[in-house]
């Protein structure tokens, strides 16, 4: 083919441009449309999590590349971006479960989905269902779909919050409606989701909610009887046991509060005179029981004949024949056969006041009233005057014992039943080992709870059992077994005894 030519500014012949074949048209009409892509893709949003390597985008069909402004170059901090973070390629944080990426995003190099490259070092791709920070945050300027805050121990994103106003090089995001600094879910969480909230929840060891960032328990010193608080790590995190390691220098020290995590302030402190024991109980030892959490050292509640802890005026707790729940993680190698190491709903006035006042989980080996099989220690029911392994006093052949380093000991009671489980507290799923109609005797259906909490005695304040608590909740309404079952799950994830 001939071509024509013209004169340039400066007079000169020069050839005219050959007229562009309808491919080298095509070609040149789909870089311009991936570029619009790519501009559109920055305003996208998107819930994001970054490991500081590799980002994973969902914008457009099937790309995976991470924000940068424009195709194919990436942001200038493209590899290194955070959400919920500053510009920290280790920040912890993620930000939900839920983020939608730009409408096309473009980026790496082919785009011909409007997908980024394999490894995504440019493009502009932003969210995704795990999405990625780098350089325009995470989520551009506008607040993405977002999904449930799960995240790490850094910020989260909350129900529909991803990333910064404005792009910025992994910068800290500041937009969206995000929520709190937040951890991993915790038990509290999930009896929430299920519509059975904790209005009591005590730890020493970790957060029982993902947002709880609060103090776990308080230790006073022999040597000068000061206290001090003992917080976690982060929010939803392990207990700071190097402070207490650091102010127990030298001397000795007792665990004198053991706050309550839920909103109610059920604290716990030791437990006052009662109608079995009439001089107040002791406090636990704070160095007795240490053990590694997740990797993290901590300390337990180790509680010896005399040690017992109580709250006699509470919030929220279950009165009369409400429903209601309360587990306990403990031990399957301290135990004895004295009453009662019990956790839950016992009586305000620290008496024996009959049959159906108290609601709690017992665990050991106790044989005075109701029995599982073999010879414990067996989860039973510390219904007052009557330790149940089921619904009578006869030997329950499935309520199994539980012998394991950490057990899992859970009792649910709701007008006309009341149900016990049990299960190792490093793996595997709860056993059912009652599931059924209130005893027959007279007094316990209806039920009269009054809504006390006690740790490690009767509700009378009987003190003669041992045990090892590491963690328990109580509910506000009959959580169900799906509930159950993610509770377990959740202190099998912890990582008891690893």
């Amino acid at each position: 083919m001939t071509s024509r030519t013209w004169l340039g500014a400066r007079g000169r012949r020069r050839a005219s441009p050959a007229p562009m074949s309808r491919t080298a048209r095509e070609f040149r009409r789909l870089g311009s449309g991936l570029m619009l892509a790519a501009l559109l893709g920055m305003a996208a949003s998107g819930c994001a999590k970054s490991d500081g390597v590799t980002f994973e985008g969902a914008g457009g069909a099937s790309g995976t590349g991470a924000g940068g402004p424009v195709s194919g170059g990436g942001g200038a901090g493209a590899r290194s971006g955070g959400t919920g973070g500053a510009n920290d390629r280790d920040a912890a944080a993620t930000a939900g479960t839920g983020g939608q990426g730009g409408p096309m995003a473009s980026g790496g190099t082919t785009a011909p989905d409007g997908g980024g490259g394999a490894t995504g070092d440019g493009g502009a791709s932003a969210g995704g269902t795990t999405g990625a920070g780098a350089a325009t945050a995470a989520g551009g300027m506008t607040a993405g779909a977002g999904g449930t805050p799960t995240g790490g121990v850094g910020m989260a994103a909350g129900t529909g919050a991803a990333g910064g106003t404005t792009a910025g090089a992994g910068g800290t995001p500041t937009g969206g409606v995000g929520g709190a600094s937040t951890g991993p879910l915790g038990p509290c969480d999930l009896f929430a989701a299920g519509n059975t909230p904790c209005v009591a929840a005590h730890s020493t060891v970790r957060a029982l909610s993902g947002a709880y960032s609060g103090s776990l328990y308080q230790v006073r010193r022999a040597s000068d009887k000061t206290t001090k608080d003992i917080g976690v790590m982060a929010p939803g995190g392990f207990a700071n046991s190097a402070a207490q390691d650091a102010f127990c220098v030298g001397t000795t020290c007792t665990i004198s509060v053991i706050y309550d995590q839920s909103t109610r302030g059920n604290h716990l402190t030791s437990a006052p005179a009662g109608g079995a024991k009439n001089t107040p109980d002791k406090e636990a030892s704070a160095t007795a029981l240490a053990l590694t959490v997740g990797g993290h050292r901590v300390y337990a509640v180790y509680v010896d004949t005399g040690v017992g802890y109580r709250i006699d005026k509470t919030s929220g707790i279950a009165t009369g024949d409400q429903p209601e729940a309360e587990y306990m993680v403990t031990s399957g190698t301290h135990f004895n056969g004295g009453c009662c190491f019990d956790y839950g709903n016992a009586e305000t006035d620290d008496h024996d006041d009959g049959n159906g006042t108290m609601e709690a989980v017992y665990f050991g080996n106790c044989t005075s009233w109701g029995k599982g099989a073999g010879s414990g220690p067996w989860v039973m029911a510390d219904l007052e005057n009557g330790l149940f392994a089921g619904q009578s006093f006869v030997a329950n052949a499935t309520n199994t014992p539980l012998t394991f380093d950490y057990v899992t000991a859970l009792v649910k009671g709701k007008p006309g039943g009341f149900a016990l489980k049990g299960a190792n507290g490093q793996t595997g799923a709860l056993k059912t080992m009652y599931d059924g109609a209130r005893p027959t005797s007279a007094g316990y259906n209806p039920m009269k709870k009054q809504g006390a909490i006690i740790l490690g005695i009767g509700g009378d304040n009987s003190n003669g059992a041992v045990g090892s608590f590491f963690e328990g909740c109580m509910t506000s309404g009959y959580p169900s077994d799906a509930t159950d079952d993610a509770v377990q799950a959740n202190i099998v994830a912890a990582g008891y005894g690893r």
